[in-house]
C-alpha cells in the first residue's frame, strides 16, 4: 500500500514506551489550564485568560496522540482528561466548602482564585470535549486523505477547526447574556488567533516529537476501520 501499513487493531497499552508520558502531559495541561484561567491577561488590544500559557499545548499533544497512536487511543485519553479535570474541580470545591481553621485568613483568597462559577465550569468542560474530538477526528481523516504526507497540513487544519469549536462554545455558554455580541466575538477571536498561532509556531517541535515517537514506538496508525463514535471509551 505504498509504504502505508494498514492496521486493524491497536496494541495493548503495555506495548508503548511513551504513551503514558504523552497522556500525562496532556492531562496536566488541562488541569493547570483550569486553575490559571482566572488570571486575566492584557496584551495591548488583546484580553486573554491565563490559560493561554499552557492550554494550546494540549492541542499539540492531542495531535501527537492521534497522529501516532490513532483516533481510538486519542479518544480514550480525551475522556481520561475529562475525568481527571472533573476530579480536580470536585476536590478543589470540596476543600473550599470545608470549615477553615480559626487562625487561617486565606479563605477569601482561596475562593476568589480557585472557586469556580458553575456556568464557567460547564462551559469549560463542554468546550474541551467538543473541541478535542473535532481536532482528533479531522486529523485522523486528513491523515488518510493525504496518505500520511504533509503532517503540517493536518496539525494546523485540525487545530483551526478544533479551536473554533472550543473557543466559540466556551464563550457562548460562559458569557451569553452578560457580554455584548461584539465583546464575545472579540474575546473569542483573540483567543482563537493566539491558540492557533501557538500551534503554527510549534510545528517544528511537533514534527520532531511525532517522528521520534513513530520510530521508537514502531507505530504510525491509520484509522481505516475505526469507529469514530466519540462516546465510546474502549479502544477496541
Amino acid at each position: 500500500m505504498n509504504g502505508i501499513q494498514r492496521k486493524t487493531a491497536l496494541r495493548s497499552e503495555g506495548g508503548y514506551r511513551y504513551l503514558n508520558w504523552v497522556t500525562g502531559i496532556f492531562v496536566t495541561c488541562l488541569i493547570v489550564s483550569n486553575i490559571i484561567v482566572v488570571k486575566i491577561v492584557g496584551l495591548g488590544p488583546m484580553t486573554l485568560s491565563g490559560a493561554i500559557v499552557i492550554f494550546p499545548i494540549s492541542y499539540i499533544f492531542g495531535d501527537i496522540l492521534t497522529e501516532v497512536y490513532g483516533y481510538a487511543r486519542s479518544r480514550q485519553v480525551i475522556w481520561i482528561g475529562f475525568a481527571c479535570n472533573l476530579l480536580a474541580v470536585l476536590a478543589i470545591q470540596t476543600a473550599a466548602m470545608l470549615p477553615a481553621a480559626d487562625f487561617w485568613d486565606g479563605q477569601a483568597a482561596y475562593d476568589r482564585i480557585l472557586g469556580y462559577a458553575p456556568r464557567f465550569l460547564v462551559a469549560s468542560l463542554i468546550a474541551y470535549l467538543l473541541g478535542e474530538f473535532v481536532n482528533s477526528f479531522i486529523l485522523a481523516k486528513l491523515k488518510i486523505m493525504t496518505r500520511g504526507k504533509w503532517l503540517w497540513s493536518r496539525t494546523i487544519s485540525s487545530t483551526l477547526f478544533g479551536q473554533i469549536v472550543d473557543t466559540a462554545v466556551f464563550s457562548l455558554v460562559a458569557f451569553v447574556g452578560t457580554l455584548t455580541l461584539f465583546e464575545m466575538v472579540s474575546i473569542s477571536f483573540w483567543e482563537w488567533l493566539i491558540k492557533c498561532s501557538y500551534e503554527i509556531i510549534a510545528t517544528p517541535v511537533t514534527y520532531a516529537v511525532v517522528n521520534y515517537l513513530k520510530r521508537t514506538e514502531h507505530e504510525d496508525y491509520y484509522d481505516y476501520d475505526t469507529d469514530f463514535n466519540p462516546l465510546k471509551v474502549s479502544t477496541q
